[in-house]
C-alpha cells in the first residue's frame, strides 16, 4: 500500500475553501465566530488525538484498548442525546444500554469474525472501528430522540416509536441508495488513493456499510423501546 505523505504547506492550502466560507460567513452576517471556534476546535482536536493514538497504538494493551473503547461508548452516548439536552439526565442510561448492547455486538462480529485479525485488542484495528460504528450510534438515537419527543405528544408511544426509528435510519437507507452511484464513500475513495485494488475496497466498504446499520438500527430500536416503555410505565 502506497499511502501518500501530505506535506505542512499541502495542508494548508486545503483550507482555502474553508476560509471562503468563512468569508461568506462574515458578509452574511452568519455567525463567523461560531464558524471559527468550530474549525479551530476541529484541527486541534484531529491534533491531539493524532498524537494520543500513536502513543495508545504503540503500547498494543488490552487494558489501554478497553479503557478506551469503553470511554468513547460515554462519551457517544452522552453526545447523541444532545437535541434534548433538557432530558439529557434521565435518557443517559438509555442511551447507554442501546450503545452498548447494539453496537458492541456488531463491533465484535467485525473485529472477530469478518475481518479477523491475530490479535483481538489491536488498537490500531480496533478503536477506528468503534469509533466508526459509536459515532453512527450516536447520530441515528440523536435523531430519533429528538424526533421521539416531538411525536409523542400527539402520538401513542408505540406510533411515535415507529416514526422515529424510519426517521433516524433516512440517511443511512440513503447512502445504501446512493452508494457507487452517485457517491464514493470515505473509506472506499481512502484506500483506493492509498493505492488498494478498488475490488478490495469495495468489500471493505460493504462491510463497513453493514456494521454502520446493523449498529445504528439496533442502537436507536432498543434506546426507542426503553424510551417508550418508560412513558407507558408513567401512564399508569
Amino acid at each position: 500500500m502506497n499511502v501518500k505523505y501530505i506535506p505542512l504547506e499541502n495542508l494548508a492550502i486545503s483550507f482555502i475553501p474553508v476560509l471562503i466560507v468563512l468569508f461568506i460567513f462574515f458578509k452574511w452576517e452568519l455567525g463567523w465566530k461560531s464558524f471559527t471556534y468550530a474549525t479551530g476546535r476541529m484541527l486541534i482536536q484531529l491534533l491531539t488525538i493524532g498524537y494520543f493514538l500513536t502513543f495508545i497504538f504503540n503500547q498494543n494493551n488490552p487494558y489501554w484498548t478497553i479503557l478506551i473503547v469503553l470511554l468513547m461508548l460515554s462519551i457517544s452516548s452522552w453526545i447523541s442525546l444532545h437535541s434534548i439536552k433538557e432530558k439529557r439526565q434521565e435518557k443517559i442510561k438509555y442511551a447507554l444500554t442501546a450503545i452498548f448492547l447494539g453496537a458492541i455486538p456488531v463491533l465484535l462480529l467485525v473485529t472477530q469474525v469478518v475481518i479477523p485479525t491475530s490479535s483481538w485488542y489491536t488498537p490500531s484495528f480496533l478503536i477506528p472501528l468503534a469509533g466508526m460504528i459509536f459515532s453512527n450510534a450516536m447520530n441515528t438515537i440523536g435523531v430519533a430522540a429528538e424526533r421521539f419527543e416531538s411525536e409523542i405528544k400527539n402520538s401513542n408511544p408505540q406510533v411515535a416509536k415507529r416514526i422515529s426509528l424510519k426517521a433516524a435510519l433516512i440517511p443511512q437507507i440513503n447512502t445504501f441508495l446512493a452508494v457507487g452511484m452517485v457517491s464514493l464513500p470515505g473509506m472506499m475513495t481512502g484506500q483506493i488513493l492509498s493505492g488498494v485494488d478498488p475490488l478490495i475496497a469495495v468489500r471493505y466498504q460493504i462491510v463497513v456499510m453493514t456494521m454502520l446499520m446493523g449498529a445504528g438500527g439496533l442502537s436507536t430500536t432498543i434506546f426507542l423501546h426503553l424510551s417508550s416503555r418508560q412513558i407507558k410505565g408513567s401512564l399508569i
